[in-house]
């Protein structure tokens, strides 16, 4: 039985967006039973949170080094936390 949710946040740096990185992060996010969103920063990075299980949180931001076959990703940083419960989905924002 998986552990107590957590919250992940990334901030996706590099060729990021135009690439449809948000569209391929949420149905990783979805496909792993994960809620949360993903959106474009002014800046030109991708910002993600993720609530879940630890292991299907390890597997999203092992794929979020890739991303999609356009994307080309520079940095990943990350936070964790406790998660909130306060998402139903997975939304492109």
């Amino acid at each position: 039985m998986e552990g107590a949710k957590e919250r992940l946040r990334l901030v996706i740096r590099g060729r990021v967006q135009g690439v449809w990185y948000r569209a391929s992060a949420r149905d990783r996010a979805e496909a792993l039973g994960l809620t949360g969103w993903v959106r474009n920063l002014h800046d030109g990075s991708v910002e993600l949170v993720a609530e879940g299980g630890g292991e299907a949180l390890e597997r999203l931001f092992g794929w979020s080094r890739e991303g999609p076959p356009l994307a080309q990703v520079s940095r990943v940083e990350q936070e964790r936390s406790s998660a909130t419960g306060e998402f139903s989905a997975f939304d492109v924002k």
